[in-house]
């Protein structure tokens, strides 16, 4: 996720709380290196995977029985990019009217905080589609607003007015509309009763531990069980009762304070608030966000939010069992035993892999609320002999006072157990045909840039073999015994991204990264139902120096069995893409474009001179068979 700071995100967070240069993860892969080879099990491309009902090892499938397409080659085209026999059509974009009385999006204005609380959201990221009595839903994240984006009619893309804060605030939070195929294409059903926007304002229900705790209490809400609204909503899980999770990431950006000198405690600093934020100026309009007045404010922030998208009129749920950090996507599996598994990454550098383990077990007339309010809270350590253990966040083992702290503070929780630092855990997604979970390190462009910078110590190990992580690499573990619920697993590298046109070391990438499928920063990951991995890149889209030949950020299909890996589509210029669902009947494929032109290099996807616009497309192909 990316914004028009001059600095990242990650950077500008970095220096209210400083991480060290390298991870643990980075010493946990170069002792295994060394003890077992470049090849010797920590990276093993292939894996015995489930096709077609049996069970095949490495290369016992062709590769083209796998994929249904021909790779496309990288593209630094203003145009989504798509392989011959498909086709790629917008959907729907950031500022359409979900409503007949609200305005279309006017490229002039952006339109007003009123009109954009009623239409969709800005910038896209996960997404799921749901199918309830027939309909079609379709619910997205809209993570953030570029700021020269939405104020770029206003001198130096600033707010001109309280309004114009306020419409950057409606432009986060969670889209639901229904969509429909009228004759061959898919759009938004205008009026549908299911369409609703989550905001920042929207009332929400604060549940598991922490709800209630004096942490979470605030002059608004003394009960410390009530809060209003989600944003910065990155990744997102769906349940198998059907509700939709939204993660929230960056939280940390929208609190800020009238003092620029009031000091913000250790625990905060800890998730990167302070007196600034990044330039949204929501405490102008919202003394919420003021944390000199609202000190407990930032505490309610950071969760799982749960929304049941068939009902409009329903409170979103944050889940507070499911710890407080910036939540990149939940990851959610059915164990064996019947028992609730998600996996969540806390997209930071230096941060760490978790597991949430329901108490109870999912069944037909079970409370579903329940499942994600009681269960155990875990965090991942490697080991350099290719084997990893879960370690439970209690009290016992923290030292925290209560499990309402663990699941408020659980960066500190997972520090204080020793878990494994890592180059930003982004996606996670899990294999519906083998017990083998995989996740997105997308990058750590400060190792081997930088000296260390201190602070806590959140030293590194890591699966990184190389001293720059430029280019990312993609985790696999497998839960011993095959239950998810276990306290142990085993682990390797599924690719390590790179380019082998400017290197011929660790550098140039895995064996299954060539010329013709190269990429950098793998972020989304998404299984198919018949099992290909879809990889989504938020990278380096310059196309010079290290990253020459990799054009503009790309979605690529990866097979776990074989290890092989395609590119089926690449963005316009300046985009991430992000978020990925099927239709029902799997015929459309529906992907997310974010931020183009952040970077003011693209008119995408109107074209001329208008305002770039994030949006969904939908891909079919054009014999009518299953996408992928």
């Amino acid at each position: 996720m990316k914004d028009d700071h001059t600095l990242s995100f990650d950077e500008y967070d970095e220096i209210i709380s400083p991480r060290p240069e390298e991870c643990d993860f980075d010493r946990v892969v170069e002792r295994a290196l060394s003890r077992r080879g470049f090849m010797g099990g920590v990276l093993a491309m292939g894996s015995f995977a489930a096709v077609g009902g049996s069970v095949l090892p490495t290369g016992a499938r062709a590769a083209a029985d796998r994929f249904s397409f021909e790779a496309i080659p990288v593209s630094t085209a203003d145009e989504v990019t798509v392989p011959s026999g498909y086709k790629a059509e917008v959907m729907v974009r950031w500022g359409d009217p979900l409503w007949s009385d609200v305005p279309e999006f006017d490229h002039d204005t952006r339109g007003t905080a009123a009109s954009q609380a009623r239409a969709f959201g800005d910038n896209t990221d996960g997404q799921d589609v749901f199918f309830h009595d027939g309909h079609v839903l379709l619910v997205v994240n809209n993570e953030y607003t570029n700021r020269g984006i939405l104020w770029g009619n206003n001198p130096d893309a600033k707010p001109a007015s309280d309004d114009d804060i306020a419409k950057g605030m409606m432009a986060h939070g969670v889209t639901i509309v229904e969509i429909a195929n009228t004759d061959g294409n898919w759009g938004i059903v205008k009026d549908s009763p299911y369409n609703r926007r989550v905001t920042p304002q929207t009332e929400m229900t604060i549940t598991g531990p922490a709800a209630g705790h004096d942490l979470m209490k605030t002059a608004a809400d003394p009960s410390g069980t009530t809060c209003k609204g989600t944003w910065n909503n990155c990744g997102n899980g769906m349940t198998p009762w059907g509700s939709y999770l939204a993660c929230e990431e960056n939280f940390n950006g929208y609190f800020s304070a009238e003092d620029e000198n009031h000091e913000t405690s250790p625990e905060l600093k800890r998730y990167g608030v302070s007196a600034s934020d990044w330039g949204y100026g929501w405490a102008k309009i919202d003394d919420r966000f003021d944390v000199s007045k609202n000190p407990n404010e930032p505490n309610r922030a950071g969760y799982v939010v749960e929304i049941d998208p068939t009902d409009p009129a329903s409170t979103p749920r944050k889940l507070t069992a499911l710890g407080r950090f910036k939540h990149e996507n939940a990851e959610v599996i059915v164990n064996n035993d019947g028992r609730v598994v998600v996996y969540m990454g806390d997209d930071e550098r230096g941060e760490f892999l978790y597991r949430f383990v329901s108490e109870g077990v999912y069944a037909a007339g079970v409370d579903t609320n329940a499942l994600l309010e009681k269960g155990t809270l875990s965090v991942a350590k490697f080991n350099d002999d290719g084997t990893g253990e879960w370690l439970d966040l209690t009290p016992e083992t923290t030292g925290l006072a209560s499990q309402a702290e663990v699941c408020i503070h659980t960066r500190q929780a997972g520090s204080a157990v020793g878990a494994t630092t890592m180059d930003r855990p982004e996606w996670v997604a899990a294999n519906p045909n083998a017990p083998e979970v995989y996740c997105c390190l997308t990058n750590n462009k400060n190792r081997g840039v930088k000296p260390n910078a201190g602070g806590d110590d959140t030293s590194t190990n890591g699966p990184n073999p190389r001293d720059k992580n430029h280019y990312g690499q993609i985790l696999r573990w497998r839960p011993d015994g095959g239950d998810h619920a276990a306290a142990g697993f085993g682990w390797d590298l599924y690719v390590l991204a790179g380019n082998p046109t400017v290197h011929e070391d660790a550098y140039a990438g895995s064996e299954n990264v060539n010329a013709d499928n190269m990429f950098n920063s793998p972020d989304g990951l998404k299984f198919d139902s018949n099992g290909l991995l879809w990889i989504q890149t938020d990278g380096n889209y310059g196309n010079e120096g290290d990253f020459a030949g990799q054009g503009n950020n790309q979605m690529l299909a990866g097979d776990p069995v074989t290890g092989e890996i395609r590119r089926f589509l690449v963005g316009p210029n300046g985009c991430e893409v992000t978020g990925l669902s099927w239709s029902p009947d799997r015929r459309t494929m529906f992907v997310g474009i974010q931020h183009p032109g952040e970077k003011g290099n693209s008119h995408w996807p109107e074209g001329g001179d208008s305002v770039p616009r994030s949006a969904i497309v939908a891909i079919t192909r054009e014999d009518g068979g299953l996408v992928g």
